[in-house]
Formats: structure tokens, sequence, C-alpha cells
């Protein structure tokens, strides 16, 4: 029998067999505090009813449980022996009845890796915290049930747990003591917890979105209401909360802000009260994920609560990931796809409708910028790499389904419904949203139950968008070509459109072209525009001849479809010289975005772009377009710049971030971005001599406070760079002795330029379970430092021979961290990808999603290569 790896076959056919009615799980934690057990992992008591029909009397099926062990098992009140039935993934049933109750006393074990119930000790107090996540299938790792998305059920939890605890679930929780009355609490919880929590029943949901967040947790509480055209009123008890060393950081006022205005956003599109009745979001420690759509208890990365300064930039993507949470109470809670085939209809519409929601209820009226800039980024490499897939994918297991929550399901996903959204027209895409929601309350959907709707409120045919933008992988390329005519006016502009020899389809889309000119006063305009339906190889856009000649011609302005988008030769010498003098942000930011996909594409010297960011930078007025412009530098500098460059390179980024930055408005968010900037690239004495005055306070930068976040940042180039050793690490540790702190020394300690320091990295996070996911992370971000390349060569060859059984005993998560974050892409030469296609071929049985990661770093390695060598001509060239 498989084990953890459930299958899409076997998922249906489980389906297709059983109905479940209910659940009632009740777990004691409260061997979570206390000195550990023994030998062995750290375990707690888990007991799960489950009340299940069976359409085939007398058939056999499974249930799902990972656990160290079962105590017992009971089958319609027959004893079974759990050596027998039980294999460490699956409970055996058989001789199944009409009607089935299954009763499960399991030891389950605590997490440390943050997949199911995650223990975290905080360093600062030593208190401990417990949360849970599941998402794809890591309930079982919590309490025996039928581990896939489509068999929903209502759920009851019970929590016995230490008496200075507070607990939270998805439902509405009460304190009971023996003997004495159940003790209501206002949201989820109180401030004292008594032994067992239980908490009411939930509507039908997925085993993937349930939770359990216990601790001694700081909890805020407010309440949203809202009353309706026909007078119902709606009342949503609301909580926040956060690890007590967090407290006074946590700024619940916005949150809380946001997040009503989301309530009221949804409520007024989508015409379906909120049904989960409570909401609580939690911010939770050592989280793998940016946030969890748990109805009830939306769980987030608690790197969302500010130690330091930050940008408006984070605030923002705060909030968007705040309303793509939400969103998903009805896209993928409310009504959930039935396989992970179609998990674009949970995680593409809400990413959609983050931006959607921010942009028409929040203050953040320009996230449709950062949008095209920053998320669509994503989405363009993913769409590039040899695993990129149609946005509704062939999942045919768990594994895939984990490498699934990727840029072609979020990012292009929600690209392709924002053109959805103008090629139906809002009001009958929402009209249809509405409709889908009641159709299909607690039940599960696939593509065509969308599209039905969306067809029935547009009255347009869906088939053939979906066949081109759904079921169909791979990114065209538009470029302009214009002709003159005597006069100097457009005699013909034309679009081409490309698409790669692996994904040759070429898709209808919807463009906006803009020309654009200088204004006597320098700034560069748009002076005419034209949309047009772009279908085919070559369409001439009739409406904008006889225009007069443009200095910059910008296909898909606007941002009204999915494309990589390219200049002709005068719009890109125009850009060379004037980008700083286009007035419209998003106009910018486009043109941006197009230049960074032009370099990654070997179509544009690193050298030229890095000059360019250098040039121009500190004109953007957008934050999150410069910070994402600095990572782009950066990446530019590491990955594709010329080896025989890098060194003046780094020079000259250096240098141009430190004129930026004494340049900067003091103590405003360009000051502390290019600070950050600067620290991310600074190498020479001279840079580092300023970063160790900055911290011991010899040295400043009018209105530059160095909080905490920034001292750690500064850190970090100095231990990579042998000026800060292991005991001032440990001082700093002391000064921020805090569990951020800790991470941020972990990843310091790992940077230092020392074979010593590198052997003891690789072993603790490659031969080791030692480390925590928290800790596993921030030693790989530090392990492999760009200016360390020859330190960490020898690693290559360990890496090919290690991952294959990292992937087999460790969890998928830590699995999916070292393979990516180890793999030895600053070995960047013909010999590291010689190495990589060596294991490839000796390894073709290997798991597929192993396979898959390999073969993602494979091909940034080759697209690096092609970078570099683009960037050596263009070397030559200058010479």
């Amino acid at each position: 029998m498989p084990g953890e790896n459930l299958s899409r076959d076997e998922a249906r056919e489980r389906a297709a067999l059983l109905s479940v009615d209910g659940y009632d799980v009740s777990l004691d934690v409260r061997s979570a505090t206390g000195d550990a057990q023994g030998e062995g992992p750290r375990t707690f008591r888990s007991v799960t009813t489950i009340r299940f029909r069976c359409n085939e009397p007398g058939a056999s099926s499974f249930a799902d449980l990972i656990a160290p062990s079962v105590t017992s098992v009971s089958l319609n009140g027959r004893d079974l022996d759990p050596s027998e039935v039980f294999d460490g993934t699956r409970i055996v049933l058989e001789d199944l009845a009409a009607e089935n109750e299954l009763v499960v006393d399991a030891r389950c074990a605590y997490s440390r890796t943050g997949e199911g119930l995650h223990r975290f000790v905080d360093p600062e107090d030593g208190e401990v915290y417990l949360y849970t996540q599941y998402e794809p299938a890591d309930s079982r790792r919590v309490f025996a049930n039928f581990e896939q998305p489509d068999l929903k059920a209502p759920f009851r939890f019970e929590v016995r747990a230490p008496e200075e605890w507070t607990v939270w679930s998805n439902g509405t929780g009460e304190r009971m003591q023996e003997g004495r009355a159940a003790l209501p609490q206002k949201g989820g919880g109180g401030r004292r917890a008594g032994e067992v929590w239980r908490f009411a029943e939930t509507k039908p949901i997925s085993t993937y979105i349930t939770c359990v967040v216990a601790g001694p947790y700081h909890y805020v509480t407010d309440r949203y209401e809202r009353t309706f055209e026909d007078g119902t009123r709606l009342e949503i008890p609301l909580g926040a909360l956060c690890r007590k060393g967090l407290a006074p950081h946590f700024d619940a006022d916005d949150v809380f802000l946001v997040t009503k205005q989301g309530l009221d956003f949804f409520h007024d599109h989508f015409d379906y009260p909120y049904p989960f009745g409570k909401y609580d979001q939690a911010f939770v420690p050592e989280y793998n994920l940016g946030a969890m759509e748990n109805p009830g208890l939306v769980t987030f990365r608690e790197e969302f609560i500010f130690r330091g300064k930050v940008t408006r930039a984070s605030y923002e993507g705060r909030a968007n990931v705040i309303l793509h949470e939400m969103a998903h109470m009805w896209f993928g809670d409310l009504v959930t796809m039935e396989w992970w085939d179609d998990l674009w209809l949970k995680e593409s519409f809400a990413d959609f409708m983050g931006t959607f929601a921010n942009v028409g209820a929040t203050r953040f009226k320009d996230a449709w910028i950062t949008f095209a800039n920053r998320r669509k980024a994503w989405a363009y490499r993913a769409d590039q790499l040899p695993s990129t897939h149609p946005i509704t994918a062939d999942i045919r297991d768990l594994e895939d389904a984990k490498l699934n929550f990727d840029g072609i399901t979020y990012a292009k996903g929600a690209s392709v419904l924002k053109q959805l959204v103008a090629y139906v027209g809002q009001d009958a895409f929402l009209e249809g949203a509405r409709r889908y929601f009641k159709r299909h309350a607690y039940g599960n959907t696939r593509l065509g139950d969308l599209l039905s709707v969306l067809e029935e409120t547009s009255g347009r045919d869906m088939s053939a968008w979906a066949r081109s933008w759904l079921q169909t992988a791979g990114v065209n390329a538009m470029t302009p070509q214009v002709l003159l005519n005597p006069e100097g006016r457009v005699d013909e502009l034309a679009v081409v459109q490309e698409a790669a020899e692996s994904h040759p389809e070429l898709r209808p889309h919807r463009v906006a072209v803009g020309l654009y000119r200088r204004t006597g006063e320098g700034a560069l305009e748009r002076y005419a525009r034209a949309e047009v339906d772009v279908d085919g190889p070559r369409t001439v856009v009739a409406e904008l001849a006889g225009a007069e000649a443009p200095e910059l011609v910008l296909v898909n302005d606007d941002d009204l479809t999915y494309c990589k988008t390219r200049f002709d030769e005068t719009s890109l010498a125009t850009l060379r010289e004037h980008l700083g003098a286009l007035t419209d942000p998003l106009a910018r930011a486009l043109c941006w975005s197009a230049l960074w996909n032009m370099t990654r594409d070997a179509l544009l010297p690193a050298r030229d772009f890095t000059g360019l960011v250098l040039r121009f930078a500190g004109r953007e007025s957008d934050i999150g377009v410069l910070q994402m412009l600095h990572a782009w530098a950066h990446s530019a500098l590491v990955h594709y710049a010329a080896p025989e460059w890098r060194e003046t390179g780094g020079r000259l980024l250096g240098e141009g971030a430190l004129r930026e930055l004494r340049e900067a408005a003091p103590g405003g968010e360009q000051q502390l971005a290019w600070a950050r900037f600067f620290a991310a690239v600074a190498g020479d004495e001279a840079g580092l001599r300023l970063l160790r005055g900055l911290l011991d306070g010899t040295e400043k930068v009018d209105g530059l406070d160095v909080d905490q976040e920034l001292r750690w940042a500064f850190l970090q180039p100095l231990a990579a760079h042998g000026h800060a050793d292991e005991g001032v690490l440990a001082a700093e540790l002391a000064r921020d002795d805090t569990a951020s702190g800790k991470r941020h020394q972990v990843r310091c300690l790992a940077a230092r330029p020392s074979a010593a320091v590198k052997a003891q990295a690789w072993a603790q996070v490659v031969e080791s379970d030692a480390l925590s996911n928290a800790l596993v992370e921030a030693t790989i971000a530090g392990f492999a430092q760009p200016s360390q390349r020859e330190l960490v060569a020898p690693y290559a060859e360990k890496y090919f021979a290690a991952i294959e059984r990292v992937w087999a005993e460790r969890s998928i998560q830590i699995g999916m961290d070292v393979v990516r974050g180890l793999f030895p892409s600053l070995r960047d030469s013909r010999d590291t990808l010689d190495a990589t296609d060596a294991w490839l071929s000796a390894h073709e049985d290997a798991a597929p999603a192993l396979r898959r990661l390999v073969l993602e770093a494979r091909d940034d390695l080759a697209r690096a290569l092609r970078g570099q060598a683009c960037d050596a001509a263009a070397g030559g060239n200058h010479r």
C-alpha cells in the first residue's frame, strides 16, 4: 500500500465510495510544556471519531494518519489490532457498513518543520507556542481523517491544554472545567485558559483548513458590524494574536482597519455574507507560508509584525495578504476545488482579489503597479521554467500538489483573471461569482462549474478562452514594429507576437499600445493610445496610423494582458537616456519589468541593466518598484554579469547606492530602501568601514535610524567578509535575545568566510534534523554568499550525492528548502551544468517532485550562463 503520497486516482476512488457526516477531534497538548518524554519525538494524544457512509456495504477503504503510534482503532464497535491495520500512514478499513463510526486513539508528534502541529519555544522567555498548518495534506499528522479536499464535513474540536494557555480553533471556543459550567469567552478565547476547550461545530469544510492555535499568545479583540439593505444585521467578532514578545510591535489597529475594509468590500461585491462566524487572525512563529485561509482562524507568518521601520510597500504587502486570505473565505473555503488540479479556483482568484480589494477598499490605491512589477515577475519566471504548466494543472499526487503553489497558480492565474474581467466585464464577472457561491456553497467544484456561470452572466463562449489561457503553458512576447512615412509620421504600427518553441501557443490578447514623446519640459508622456485585439503573429494597429513619430512605443500599456514586452530600437534608445522622465508610474514599472525580462533572456547585458538602475532608480517614486529594482540589480550582478566584470559592477553599485543614500530625504522610506541596498552590495573596505561605523555610532547618515532590524542587515555583509566574528554576533544576540534575533544570528554565523563554518552549516542542515524549519532556512540563507564562490565550490559534488537521501528522509518542506537553497548556483560554470545533467540522467526514477526542483535549478543556471555570455560580449564591444 502506498505511503504518504496519496494519488489523484486513489482520492477519486475513495470519494466515489465514501461521504463524511462529521468529525469529533479531541487533542491533549499538555505534553507541549515541561521536560521531554525521553527517547523519540515529543508526542500528544489525539482521539478522533469519524462518522461516515459507504455506498457499497462490504467494500474496503482507508483513513489517513501519520503518527508514531496508534493505541487503539475501533470500527463500528469492533476493536481492530493497530499493528495489523496501521502502517504508519494509513489505517485499513475493511467490510464497511452503510453507516460507519471509526474511533482512532493515537500518539501524534509535534512538528519542528512547520507541518502538522508545530511546537515553538520562545528563546526570549521560554514560553511554548503551538499552531497547526496543513495545506495540502498535513492534518493527518494531527488527527485521523480522509485527507482530500472533496470529502468535506463539519468538525467539532476539543483541546486539553495547560491551564495558563488560551486555545483557538475555527469555531468559537468555550473554556470548561470539571464540575463547573462552561465559561464563554470573547472571540476564539480568553485571557486565561482552563484545562478543556470545546469549540462550536464548523460548517462543512475540508480537512486542510481546520486549525488549532494554542499558547500564551497576546490577544486583541474588535468587532465588525454590517446592516444589509434588507435590514438583516451581521456581527463578526474579530481577534488578532501574536507571541507575547512581539506585542510591543503589534499594530493590531491597522490589521483590524484593513480587515473591516475588506469585509465591507467583499460583502458589497459578493452578496454572500461571511459564513464562518468569528474572524481571528494569528501571527505565528516559524511559519513556512505567507498565510493560510483557515476559516475563522487565519494564520500568518509573524514577520508581518514589523519590529523596525519598514516602507509603505511592506504595509501594502501585508494588506494584500490579509485580503487574499479573506477572499479565500468564499473562493476556497465556502466553495472548494474537487482536487488539486483546480487549485487555481482558489489561489488565482484570491491573488487577483487581494489586489482588486486593496485598490478598491484601502489606502493602497497603486497596488496594481506592485502587481504589474513584482507579482508578474514571479509569473514570468515560473512560466519559462521547464516545469511550467497550464493554470489548470495535471496534479497526479500530493507531492505534485505541494510544488504547484507556484508563480503559475498564483500570479499568472491572477493576471489571467484580470484579463477575464476585462473580457466578460466586471459586472458579469462579479455576478458570476455570486451565482457560483450560492450554487455550490459548502461543496466542491471543477473548472466547468465556474465557466458555466460566467457564460450565463456574460453571454460569451468561455471554452475557447479557457483553452488558450487556462489549458496551455508558456508566455508570449510582443514587440512593436514602426514604419514612418516621409513626413515623419506613423505609416504603419504593428505588434509582433512570438512564443517559445517549447510552448508555441499564440494566444488572443486585448492590449493597449501607447505612444510617448518628450514634452518641452523634458517629461516623457503619452500622447496617443489605442486598444487592439492581438491574435496571431502580427497585428496592425490601424488606429495609430498618421500619429506623430513616437520616441517610445509601449506595448501592453496599462498592463491589460499577460505577456513579455519588448522594445523596438528607437524605444530602447529612448529608455536608455530618458527612462526617468516617464511621468506615469505604471508605465515606468512596465518598462522596468520589460528591461528585466530582457536581461534574463540575454537580450540586454547585465551591466546595461545595472547602469539603468544606477542612473534612474533614484527618481523612482513608487517605493515597491524601487525595492524591486534593488533586488533585480543585485541578481543581475550575482548571476547575469560576466565574471570578469563583477568586481567593477559591485563597486559601481556600492558607490551608487551610497550616493543615493546620502541624497535621499532624511528619515524617508527611500533612504531606508537605499540603506538596505547599500548593505546588500557593499563589499570594499570603505563600504564595510561605513557599515561598522553606522553600527557603533562613529558614522552618521542624517535621518537614518539604525534600529535593530537594520543592525542585522548591516551585520550580515560584515560577517560574510570576515569583519564580524562569532563574538560580535553573540554580543548582538545578547542585545536582541529574541526569536527574530536568533534567526538573524544563525544566518550571519553561516555567512562567515571559513571552511569550518561551511562544513558545520552543511552538517546542521543536510546531515541532521535538529534545527527547526526557520533555522534551516536561516542557515541556508547564510551558507552561500556571492563573495565566497570558491569557498562553497566543493559542496557541488556533495549536493548531488545527498539530495535523494534528504528527499527520502526529511519532510517535504525541508526537502524543498534543501534542494532549492543549496543548489550550487554560485559555481556557475559548464561543469555544474554537466553535473546537473549527469544527476538527472542517472536518477530518472527519482521522485518526480525532486526531479522538478533540480530541473528548475538547472534552467536558472543555464539562463545565468547565457546572460553572462551576453554581458561578456557587451564588454568586448565596449572596448
